[in-house]
């Protein structure tokens, strides 16, 4: 077997076995603490360019299976774990992990001291870096890294959108116990596809919705002609304040008075087009076990994150209502305007993988459709 490493901007060198597919991948690396749901985290297009130490030592245990993919076709860079992955046991499992990673082109490596590569990159940020899996092609990984410009000013969501427009009409599995109204559609809804998770849309067509996805470049007038009650802002990756184009679909979407609901990048976007700012994050937020407070409420919900940008509460206007804060370190979370019926989460409601706390917020969308159709 080759030897393997992982390679950091810093020169910092770190020995690895490779599991995964054999070719060097760069991209920034980003710890997520979620103990369960790997499937869902590895094919998550927000994760593009983006390399994933999992600080759960037992990742692959359970398999593979079509039901959790969020993306068929996108997801993250590269994995890093500590554990080789054993023999699959779950009675969901369909396929083997390490086949899934080679067919999907995922690199990946393992026995690396994950404790150690999340303490470093806690101590210095996220960092650019590389899984090398023939170390005798160190030198030319160290020349590929040089010239990764990182993920600040980088639009990704052009990456990872749909080529083309389509109806999307399944619900969640039927292992998931939701709220439903499946049959009942009679709310239109156009989502913005900047990196779309599928249970995103499956909620919204449990919900009630008749739902057309869009590619990220679609312009706004092009939505609105076909009178949708609604538009959804997906999760994606790279720097919000790079696509430009969204955010001024988005600026004139505001001024129609239409109801629209943003999740993770939908929600950075929402906020740049109403006149916010966003800024790059140490390390951000990758996990299915962050506290988020309701600022009106008080209550306290359990969440799933992952991102690397958030909103600059300083440059937040007078229309910027914050609805929701992080209790790790107080930055936004949740945001409505008062001017028009937006809203945005900076988190993951819909989870896959992760705690349901905060799946009202789905309802508040079909709330408003409601109002404003009334």
């Amino acid at each position: 077997m080759k030897s393997s490493a992982i390679l950091l901007a810093d020169d910092t060198v770190i020995p690895a076995e490779s599991i995964g597919y054999d070719s060097i991948t760069i991209g920034e690396i980003v710890f997520n603490t979620s103990m369960t749901g790997y499937q869902e985290i590895i094919t998550d297009p927000s994760y593009d360019k983006q390399i994933v130490t999992f600080t759960n030592p037992h990742i692959g245990n359970t398999g593979v299976n079509v039901d959790d993919y969020e993306s068929s076709y996108n997801g993250c860079s590269g994995i890093i774990i500590r554990n080789h992955p054993t023999k699959e046991s779950s009675w969901r499992n369909e396929n083997n992990f390490l086949e899934f990673l080679k067919d999907k082109t995922i690199s990946a490596v393992c026995s690396v001291d994950t404790r150690y590569l999340t303490s470093l990159l806690r101590e210095k940020g996220s960092i650019n870096g590389c899984i090398v899996p023939d170390i005798k092609k160190l030198d030319k990984a160290k020349d590929l890294l040089s010239k990764f410009p990182g993920l600040n000013g980088l639009d990704l969501a052009k990456n990872v959108t749909t080529k083309e427009q389509y109806i999307w009409n399944e619900g969640t599995h039927d292992l998931v116990n939701v709220e439903s109204s499946k049959g009942q559609k009679e709310l239109r809804v156009f989502v913005y596809d900047y990196g779309i998770k599928k249970n995103i849309l499956r909620i919204l067509t449990d919900l009630g919705c008749d739902v057309t996805v869009v590619p990220a470049e679609t312009t706004y007038d092009e939505v609105l002609k076909n009178k949708p009650d609604g538009v959804f802002l997906s999760n994606g990756p790279g720097d919000p304040a790079a696509c430009d184009y969204a955010i001024n679909n988005i600026r004139n979407l505001l001024s129609k008075q239409i109801p629209i609901f943003g999740i993770c990048l939908g929600f950075q976007l929402m906020c740049l087009a109403s006149g916010a700012k966003t800024y790059k994050m140490k390390f951000g937020h990758h996990g299915a076990n962050h506290p988020v407070i309701d600022v009106n409420t008080s209550r306290v919900y359990i969440t799933s994150q992952n991102h690397g940008f958030a909103v600059d509460k300083d440059s937040l206007k007078s229309i910027h209502k914050i609805t929701h804060k992080s209790l790790f370190d107080e930055s936004l979370q949740g945001i409505e305007l008062t001017d028009t019926p937006a809203y945005g989460f900076q988190g993951h409601p819909e989870a896959s993988p992760g705690p349901q706390d905060i799946y009202n917020l789905f309802k508040k969308f079909i709330d408003n459709m409601k109002k404003n159709n009334a």
